[in-house]
C-alpha cells in the first residue's frame, strides 16, 4: 500500500517521526506541494497510484481527485478541512478524516501569550532596558506603554467548543469574567463568571474579545465595521482561529482610529501574509505566523492520531470522518 504525504514540513520539519506512518505502508513525504490552481498536474503526479493520501494545505479539489483513482483515503493534518472537496470524496468513495482536538492547550496558550503583550510589552521593554534607557533612567522604573491588569475585566469568548473553553478557564483564573457565545450553549458550565450571551451583548460588554468559532459563509469577515462599532471603546480583539473571520480594511481602520485599543492575531485572510495587507501598518497590532498550533507536543498529538485514524480506517472503523 502505498502512502503519500504532499506536505509534511510545518507538521514535522525534523524534529518528529514518520515511524508510523511507515510501519503502516510504502511512505513518501514531500515537505511542500506547491500548486497552481490553474495547474493541478504536480498534485496529480505526486499522488500517483497511491491509496492513501495526507495534506495539510495543499488542495485536493473534485478535479484532482477525479483523476487519482486508486486513492481511498484523504488524512487531512489539520483541524480544518476545506482543502477538500469532501462531496466529490465521496462521490468517489474516498473517506476524509481530519484532527480534531490536538492543540486546544497550545491555541488557548497562544491567546494570553498576544493578550499578556498587549497589556505588558514584555518583549518593547526588554528591548528598551537592553538599549540603556534603564540604565540611563532617572527613576527606579518607567513604563513606555500603558499597563493593563485583567483581572475584573470581561472576556467575549466567540465560539465555546474544546478551544473557547479552554480559553475560558484561563481567562476565570486571571480574575476575568467570561461571556461566551457559541450556537450549542451547555448551560451546566455557566457560573457567577460564565455566562452565554447573544452576540450583539457580547460584542457591548467585552473588554477583550477573543474568536474561537470555525469558519462558515455565513460567519466570514463577521469582524467588521458594523460589529466593531458595537463593541467597547478600546477593546481588545484576539484571533487565533481563522483569517477571513475578520473584514482586515475595517480592522486596521478601528485600530488606527483608536476605536480598538489593539489586536493580536496569529491568522490572517490569506497565508503567507500579504505584503499589501492593510493590518502591516495599522497601529498597536500584534502579529505572528500562524504557530499556535505549533508547539512540538502539539504537533507530536497531531502525528500520533493522524497515525491512528489510517490505522482505524485499516481495520474497518474509520474514526474522525468528515465526510460520511
Amino acid at each position: 500500500m502505498k502512502i503519500v504525504v504532499l506536505d509534511g514540513y510545518t507538521l514535522n520539519p525534523g524534529d518528529l517521526s514518520w515511524a508510523g506512518l511507515e510501519e503502516l505502508g510504502d511512505l513518501t513525504v514531500y515537505d511542500r506541494t506547491v500548486f497552481d490552481r490553474s495547474n493541478d498536474n504536480l498534485i496529480i503526479e505526486r499522488i500517483g497510484d497511491a491509496q492513501i493520501v495526507f495534506t495539510n494545505k495543499t488542495p485536493l479539489p473534485r478535479e484532482v481527485l477525479s483523476k487519482v483513482p486508486n486513492v481511498k483515503y484523504i488524512g487531512v493534518l489539520a483541524t480544518g478541512y476545506n482543502i477538500v472537496d469532501i462531496e466529490a470524496a465521496k462521490e468517489l468513495g474516498i473517506t476524509v478524516t481530519n484532527i480534531p482536538t490536538y492543540g486546544t492547550d497550545s491555541v488557548a496558550q497562544m491567546v494570553f501569550a498576544h493578550l499578556l503583550e498587549i497589556c505588558h510589552h514584555v518583549a518593547a521593554h526588554s528591548d528598551a532596558v537592553k538599549n540603556g534607557e534603564w540604565t540611563n533612567n532617572v527613576d527606579w522604573c518607567f513604563w513606555k506603554y500603558p499597563l493593563i491588569e485583567l483581572a475584573g475585566k470581561t472576556m467575549g469568548i466567540i465560539g465555546y467548543g474544546r478551544i473557547g473553553q479552554a480559553v475560558g478557564r484561563v481567562a476565570q483564573a486571571f480574575g476575568m469574567k467570561v461571556l461566551a457565545n457559541d450556537k450549542y450553549p451547555n448551560k451546566d458550565l455557566e457560573s457567577d463568571t460564565l455566562k452565554y450571551v447573544e452576540l450583539d451583548e457580547l460584542l457591548a460588554n467585552s473588554d477583550v474579545i477573543s474568536l474561537h468559532c470555525p469558519l462558515f459563509e455565513e460567519n466570514k469577515g463577521m469582524i467588521n465595521k458594523d460589529s466593531i462599532a458595537k463593541m467597547k471603546d478600546g477593546v481588545i480583539i484576539i484571533n487565533t482561529s481563522r483569517g477571513p473571520l475578520i473584514v482586515e480594511d475595517d480592522l486596521a481602520e478601528a485600530l488606527n482610529s483608536g476605536k480598538v485599543y489593539a489586536a493580536g492575531l496569529d491568522v490572517v485572510s490569506t497565508e503567507p501574509i500579504k505584503a499589501d495587507n492593510p493590518l502591516l501598518k495599522a497601529k498597536n497590532i500584534f502579529l505572528t505566523p500562524h504557530i499556535a498550533w505549533a508547539p512540538k507536543e502539539s504537533r507530536q498529538r497531531l502525528m500520533d492520531i493522524a497515525v491512528n485514524n489510517l490505522k482505524q480506517f485499516l481495520e474497518g472503523s474509520p474514526v474522525n470522518v468528515v465526510n460520511q
